[in-house]
């Protein structure tokens, strides 16, 4: 990190993405970007890797893969209503939906007590969670 009069000219990458809550830990980021799911520039990189204002991040949360442009640089965990000022959301419209499509997980009710599903009801509930897809 290098700072002259106030302002931040680089970040360690998986302190900044903590920062602007894209994710809840600076260790979920850091695991993150050691398993290859955090591309700057088209580049794999590591949390140590230093973030520039301008750098585009690619974020993959499988099956979609989120696009951010950094803004503004920041080391400490900013409130919900600020993270707009610190980076740009370039994350296709298609790339959402197949994020909140994942999150649509139909359970089917089952009483307590009545055990496991047998085969043919979980045909059933297989068919009816398919049909609504």
């Amino acid at each position: 990190m290098e700072k002259v009069s106030d302002r931040i000219y680089e970040v360690r990458v998986d302190k900044w993405m903590w920062a602007v809550r894209l994710f809840k830990t600076r260790s979920q980021s850091a695991e993150a970007c050691r398993k290859g799911r955090v591309l700057i520039n088209e580049v794999a990189v590591k949390p140590s890797r230093l973030l520039k204002e301008g750098d585009i991040i690619h974020l993959r949360r499988p099956p979609s893969v989120f696009c951010y442009r950094v803004i503004a640089l920041v080391e400490k965990r900013q409130p919900a209503k600020l993270v707009a000022k610190y980076f740009e959301d370039l994350t296709p419209d298609e790339e959402r939906d197949k994020a909140i499509h994942k999150n649509l997980v139909v359970f089917a009710r089952r009483d307590r007590g009545t055990g496991r599903p047998t085969k043919r009801e979980r045909r059933v509930i297989d068919r009816l969670s398919n049909s609504d897809l």
